[in-house]
């Protein structure tokens, strides 16, 4: 996380000072609404995480609410959980909506056998492997009816054993394979103003937050990134949202068009997958199709976004200065 914050540094000192510091925005901070750690205890009252910070306690209101898979009881969350809190605006000591194990598996299919998929999710990150339970599989099988290789596949779902357990579907598969999506022509000019959906993702992979700093990182990760500004092969494809190249480290606002609730967020990785499909997120009746960036997992619930709804709709501006 140190290389990004250089680099951003560096762009954000080398921007400014050539086109004006209105072109090079800070980034916004978001720990003081959303919190990730370890569970270590839950009662009936409240929360106990183990975070950076050290040990954080967390009360609930009438309203709290807890999702593990599915809404649960808090006291059904179990000591070792990875956890998300979104807290109230009330302050920090009070939890608003709480996510347990939560995982999402978005890419192509590489093998399916029985009840179990592999699932590639592109330019280099590990293959997940997903488990579609009975309970589940209906739900699944109406928005992913082919569960074939090279198909894509997108669901949420929680960590189980290593594995992405499946609970509900986060798009419509395409009714084409990958390889055989029809080719979208290339846009010549590109607005400041995008609109489209926001995903999240989780930047550990599964990973305990106090073992992987990466699950704490604030930011997106974008599908039109400059190869010459990644060091990685960014497998991206033409988006059906015109979206202009933007580097790691560039800084781009972007709001949540259902809440209202906006931050300036760096571009910290890529998100292929994202070039991949054209959607629509059924969230608050948006009508954008495409998706404008994938936020971290703590990043999207800053915002705003219910980590099991997958999306939300979002505006994105870029400044002057990024493109």
């Amino acid at each position: 996380m140190s290389v990004m914050t250089d680099k951003h540094q560096d762009r954000a000192r080398f921007t400014a000072a050539l086109l004006g510091p209105d072109t090079a925005p800070e980034p916004t901070p978001l720990g003081g609404r959303v919190a990730r750690g370890v569970v270590v205890d839950a009662t009936s009252y409240m929360l106990c995480l183990a975070t950076p910070a050290g040990e954080e306690r967390f009360l609930y209101e009438r309203v709290t609410s807890f999702w593990r898979g599915g809404e649960v009881r808090p006291t059904e969350l179990r000591p070792g959980d990875d956890a998300v809190v979104r807290c109230s605006h009330d302050g920090r000591l009070v939890a608003e909506r709480v996510w347990a194990q939560a995982a999402r598996a978005t890419g192509v299919i590489t093998d399916h056998h029985d009840d179990t998929l592999e699932i590639d999710t592109g330019h280099g990150r590990p293959r997940l492997t997903v488990v579609i339970p009975y309970r589940a599989s209906g739900r699944i099988s109406v928005r992913h009816p082919r569960l074939e290789s090279g198909y894509l596949f997108d669901a949420v779902g929680v960590w189980r054993d290593g594995a992405v357990w499946a609970v509900r579907p986060a798009t419509t598969q395409p009714p084409y394979p990958l390889a055989a999506t029809p080719r979208r022509p290339p846009t010549g000019e590109f607005s400041a103003t995008l609109s489209g959906i926001a995903t999240w993702y989780d930047p550990a992979w599964g990973r305990a937050s106090h073992l992987d700093p990466r699950a704490h990182a604030t930011g997106l990760a974008y599908p039109a990134i400059d190869r010459a500004g990644h060091t990685r092969d960014c497998d991206r494809r033409t988006s059906c949202v015109p979206l202009p190249l933007l580097s790691t480290g560039a800084v781009v606002g972007l709001r949540n068009d259902c809440t209202r609730e906006a931050a300036a967020l760096p571009v910290i990785d890529c998100a292929a997958a994202d070039s991949w499909v054209c959607d629509l997120c059924p969230t608050c009746g948006g009508q954008g199709a495409g998706r404008l960036a994938s936020l971290t997992m703590t990043s999207f619930v800053a915002l705003g976004g219910r980590l099991e709804d997958g999306c939300f709709n979002a505006t994105v501006t870029v400044h002057d200065g990024e493109v």
